[in-house]
This record gives C-alpha cells, sequence and structure tokens, in this order.
C-alpha cells in the first residue's frame, strides 16, 4: 500500500484539490454567470453576450468613472510601491540584524492592519470637521479658512486613496525581496568589486538585481494582483458605495455594486471576467519581463 502511494502526484494532492475548489471552480461558475441574467433568486437566464455589450457601450458609470479611476489608481500604486518594496529592502539589508528586523515588522504591519488603521488613523487624520489633524494644522498655519471634505470630495479623494494604499503595499512582496537580498552570495560582490565595479547604483543593477529575479517576480505579480484587487479604501474612507460622484470608484467596488447591492449578480460575474482578463494580461507582461528566458 505504501509503495503504491509513493507517486508525487500524492503529494500534490492537497494543493490540486484546493486550487480546484477555490479557483477553477469559482472563476468557471463566474464565467458562465456572465453570459446569463441572474438576480439571486430566480434561475439564471442565458443571454448571451448582453452583459458584456451593456458594460462597454452602455455603462457610462463603468467607462467614464470605474475604468479611468482603476487605471490611474493601478498604475500609480502598483509601480510605485513596487519600486518602494525594493528600495526599503535594499535599503534593510544594509543595517545589523536587529535594527532590521524591527524595521521589516514595522513597514510590514500596515498590510495586516489595513482595515483598522481606516478607520482609527486615516478617518481622523483626514476627517472633514476641526478635530480632524489635517484639517485643524491647515487652520493653525492659515492656509485655509475652513475645513476641507477631504473623504467625500473628489478633488481629494483619489489622492488619499493612492496615499493609502502605498501605505500598506509592504506586504509579502516586500519581504520576498528582503528574503532576496539577503540570500545573495557576498561573494559575487567581491568579485565584481575586483573586476572594476565602481559604486552602488552598478552593484544595484549588475548583481543585486539580476541574482534576484524571482523574488523581483513574485513582488510584481504580488503588486498587480493586489493593486487591482484593493477596493474597500475609497468605500471605507467615504463611508459611501458608489462613492461621492464616483470619484474613487474601483472595478471591486463596481462588482460589489451590482453583485451584492443591486443583486445583478450576472453583470457583476462580467464585470469579474474583465478584471480578470486585466489582471492575467498584466501579470503576463510581467512574467515576460521579469521571468526566467530559458
Amino acid at each position: 500500500m505504501t509503495r503504491r502511494m509513493n507517486h508525487p502526484l500524492w503529494f500534490l494532492m492537497p494543493y490540486i484539490l484546493l486550487f480546484v475548489a477555490f479557483i477553477i471552480v469559482p472563476v468557471a461558475i463566474a464565467f458562465g454567470l456572465s453570459f446569463t441574467y441572474f438576480n439571486t433568486v430566480e434561475t439564471p437566464e442565458w443571454v448571451g453576450l448582453r452583459n458584456y455589450i451593456e458594460l462597454l457601450t452602455r455603462d457610462e458609470v463603468f467607462m467614464q468613472h470605474v475604468l479611468p479611476n482603476t487605471i490611474k489608481f493601478a498604475f500609480i500604486v502598483g509601480p510605485v510601491g513596487y519600486f518602494l518594496s525594493f528600495l526599503l529592502a535594499w535599503v534593510l539589508a544594509q543595517i545589523p540584524h536587529l535594527p532590521r528586523t524591527i524595521f521589516a515588522i514595522i513597514l510590514y504591519s500596515p498590510s495586516m492592519t489595513a482595515g483598522i488603521a481606516m478607520a482609527v488613523v486615516w478617518t481622523v487624520l483626514f476627517s472633514g470637521d476641526h478635530a480632524g489633524y489635517l484639517n485643524a494644522m491647515l487652520l493653525n498655519w492659515g492656509f485655509i479658512s475652513e475645513p476641507i471634505q477631504f473623504l467625500i470630495s473628489p478633488d481629494h479623494l483619489m489622492n488619499i486613496m493612492i496615499v493609502v494604499a502605498l501605505w500598506g503595499s509592504m506586504g509579502v512582496g516586500f519581504l520576498a525581496m528582503l528574503a532576496g537580498i539577503l540570500n545573495i552570495d557576498q561573494s559575487l560582490y567581491e568579485a565584481a568589486y575586483i573586476d572594476g565595479l565602481r559604486n552602488r547604483w552598478q552593484e544595484i543593477f549588475y548583481i543585486t538585481i539580476p541574482s534576484m529575479k524571482p523574488q523581483m517576480l513574485f513582488g510584481a505579480v504580488m503588486a498587480v494582483v493586489g493593486t487591482f484587487q484593493v477596493g474597500m479604501i475609497g468605500v471605507q474612507l467615504s463611508g459611501a458605495n458608489p462613492t461621492p460622484q464616483y470619484a474613487g470608484q474601483l472595478l471591486v467596488n463596481h462588482i460589489e455594486d451590482f453583485g451584492f447591492i443591486r443583486y445583478l449578480m450576472g453583470y457583476a460575474s462580467a464585470v469579474s471576467v474583465v478584471l480578470l482578463i486585466i489582471i492575467y494580461s498584466i501579470s503576463k507582461v510581467t512574467f515576460n519581463l521579469l521571468g526566467e528566458k530559458e
């Protein structure tokens, strides 16, 4: 019996079962429901491509607000957060073990407590009355004459969302980069300086980055996925879904709006499929840029 169960497939079976149950099956169901009208009460009714046609041609909120907001948010938070993750990981790698551990915990903790911090820290900081810390400072310094409604203002909400997202972007990708830098063979640096390496910039570009490509790829993929999945920031800050004048409305908010507020699960599934295609496409480009060529 033991001899019959020593095939590698048996060791992979738990992962395969979980992957199928929580990834393949939900994606397949969402893809199927995207071609139906489903209000969660009646039996799904086949409508073909109608949901996709309405999404791309008739949904003004999606085309004028949700899609531009998502692109702006993702293409700022993703690359900037990725660059900060690498930069901070490299800086921490240059200091001794004990302070490095302390600072790593400090930088990583916002990604674990983002929801609590949103309610406790950021809403108090940007509160739209005299008690808000930012408004209080601006009033005391004479920059403004009355409080600014930061969290419900279409002019400020997206910028605040970007700041909050960057603050919480030091997640597992950051830890992977730190581990990758710390595990680089130090003899490579010594040999490079003997061969003519002159400064830290050359050290980063010619030794550090090429030696930790797997960690760089992992961090990039996590940045892409995490950025596009973030959606509750605007809702939690403004306290409304949809956000005021759709200023902070992202794809995930659009899915929640139609799926769990309007109960149009077929339409919400179509938006989910579009989000999946966007994430997959950008992840594929990222893999082509940072993945191994062999």
